[in-house]
């Protein structure tokens, strides 16, 4: 009988302490780590790597260049018996004879450090003059593979055409609304003689209309050369 009471009294001990233990689980305050699930980084807080241009990106923009380049060039000529001859084509004096028949001369200069043009960036380059009735086209071999090119062109009679068609003769109304985008440098129109220029964005290729009595006199087209 005794030994049956010790059971009951232990037993009765273990239930209560199971209880009380199963009680403080419940009661226990979580921890802020345990209670809140890990939070994702910050978008804002993490730095995204620096997006550099892909190579195929970088030569669309150098092809659109040149296409543009390209295409400023095709302004910067004249038309003659249907062909276009621009400022910057490859030359020779085959071709040459091909669009505009046989020049009525030739003269052709070397340049050098004593020639007295102080013109030293083309010291060893020949320029060759093509001479046609009211037209003188010069080249120069200082292109790739020291290929010639046109650098210049004068006219001076109306049988030459822009790419605008504008010629010699015209009044300077008719060069204004062709060329809008021009500049006569003398800022307004006078009597007095001035030049109406129109140009590339870089200032190396330009068109040059010379006024006078308020008609187009001449034209010339010419690259700078570096």
């Amino acid at each position: 009988m005794k030994t049956f009471i010790k059971r009951t009294i232990i037993t009765g001990f273990m239930v209560l302490c199971v209880g009380a233990l199963s009680g403080c689980g419940k009661n226990r305050v979580k921890s802020p780590d345990e209670t809140t699930a890990p939070a994702k980084a910050s978008a804002s807080t993490e730095t995204e790597p620096t997006k550099v241009p892909s190579t195929a990106a970088q030569s669309t923009v150098i092809s659109d260049s040149e296409n543009a380049t390209k295409e400023s060039l095709k302004e910067l000529g004249f038309i003659y018996n249907g062909k276009t001859i621009t400022l910057l084509d490859f030359t020779d004096d085959q071709k040459m004879e091909a669009m505009l028949g046989k020049a009525e001369d030739t003269k052709t200069h070397t340049y050098s450090t004593s020639d007295g043009l102080n013109m030293d960036q083309l010291t060893g380059k020949t320029e060759k003059q093509y001479l046609y009735p009211d037209l003188v086209i010069k080249t120069i071999d200082a292109g790739e593979n020291n290929k010639s090119y046109i650098y210049q062109i004068e006219i001076t009679g109306s049988q030459y055409t822009t790419v605008r068609n504008v010629k010699v003769g015209d009044s300077f109304e008719t060069l204004k609304e062709a060329y809008p985008e021009g500049n006569l440098i003398g800022g307004e129109l006078s009597n007095e003689e001035d030049d109406f220029r129109f140009e590339e964005e870089d200032y190396a290729n330009v068109m040059n209309f010379h006024i006078k009595n308020k008609k187009v006199s001449s034209i010339q087209i010419y690259s700078l050369i570096d």
